[in-house]
């Protein structure tokens, strides 16, 4: 996949403690090239009904950088939308700070939500207003004047231009969930979040959401993912982030991250079939497949393929044909959170 050559190239996960300036009484933070900057934050939440307390972020660091793809990933009930739900206005911190495009929550509030647009999991929608009625209003909310309101082009671009006048209670729900996304860009935010945006929707509209979303991404648009399908955050993002249990359990580009896990498995295909594998070959964790293919799972950090070829060949298998088989970003998610869990 190609990435603009204005991506940020560097991890700036976790902020420098030096972020602020001192420059409190604007409430602006001079967070460099960071879109989002949050440092140890922290939200509590009181038990109820004979509950416990839910310590929900555990002084989470995190330092989105502008003009990014970044994914935010994690279990359910790790954190993640309760970290959305800050950066949103929806849920007041118990600690720590956090700035939008600069603007420090707490000082500028109302610069900091104008910077960011939110794409929520729920289909949260008015059934008895219409797509173009929604995002005028949504627009008129954050104080868009008429003559700069983009409501035909952005429904456009979400191909809803035909349902314009319809009431959104007769939308399908992939159509409710593109609209969604018009109805966070009404103020071209900087930064968007979508939470979980493909759950749900099928193949082909999943496709048309992210050809959208790249196409804002070229045009400047910093863009913040959380998903469960995590080939596609593999596929998109620069950075990640994997949240567990309110903490930070990795967070790197994604390159590097998925090099975390030295593991491979080499698929051979012998030329000729084989009843069994040779006990020597037992180091190697080598398994006889169905197929006929032997699959052996080896460290590259300890071993080369030629080593294991020349066992092969020693044992007398000729190779017809063979495949590395990488760790994926899965792989290393399971891996992350079962180490916390």
């Amino acid at each position: 996949m190609d990435h603009p050559q204005d991506r940020a190239e560097t991890s700036a996960c976790a902020t420098t403690h030096d972020a602020t300036d001192g420059n409190a009484a604007n409430g602006k933070v001079q967070t460099g090239q960071n879109a989002i900057s949050a440092h140890n934050l922290q939200k509590h939440y009181r038990g109820e009904h004979g509950q416990p307390p839910k310590h929900a972020l555990k002084g989470i660091d995190l330092e989105i950088p502008r003009g990014s793809i970044f994914g935010l990933l994690g279990p359910n009930g790790a954190g993640k939308s309760t970290f959305i739900n800050i950066l949103a206005g929806l849920v007041i911190k118990s600690s720590g700070q956090v700035s939008i495009w600069g603007f420090d929550i707490d000082r500028n509030p109302r610069q900091a939500r104008a910077s960011i647009g939110v794409v929520p999991q729920e289909l949260n929608i008015d059934p008895f207003f219409t797509p173009a009625e929604i995002l005028e209003l949504q627009a008129g909310m954050y104080g868009v004047p008429k003559a700069q309101r983009r409501t035909a082009d952005i429904l456009a671009a979400m191909g809803l231009s035909d349902k314009a006048d319809a009431y959104t209670r007769t939308l399908s729900g992939g159509m409710r969930r593109r609209l969604l996304v018009a109805k966070a860009m009404v103020h071209a935010p900087p930064i968007l979040v979508l939470d979980e945006p493909t759950a749900g929707v099928d193949v082909e509209l999943r496709q048309q959401l992210w050809d959208y979303v790249r196409d804002l991404h070229r045009q400047g648009t910093t863009i913040v993912l959380t998903t469960h399908y995590l080939e596609e955050a593999e596929e998109l993002c620069d950075q990640i982030a994997i949240i567990n249990h309110g903490e930070v359990a990795a967070c790197e580009p994604t390159p590097q991250l998925l090099s975390r896990i030295d593991e491979k498995i080499l698929l051979v295909r012998p030329d000729s079939p084989i009843e069994g594998l040779a006990a020597e070959l037992s180091e190697f964790q080598a398994e006889l497949k169905p197929d006929g293919q032997i699959a052996i799972a080896y460290r590259p950090s300890e071993t080369s393929v030629e080593e294991i070829l020349a066992r092969l060949r020693a044992h007398a298998i000729a190779i017809r044909d063979l495949t590395t088989v990488e760790s994926d970003l899965e792989d290393i998610f399971l891996q992350l959170t079962r180490e916390r869990a």
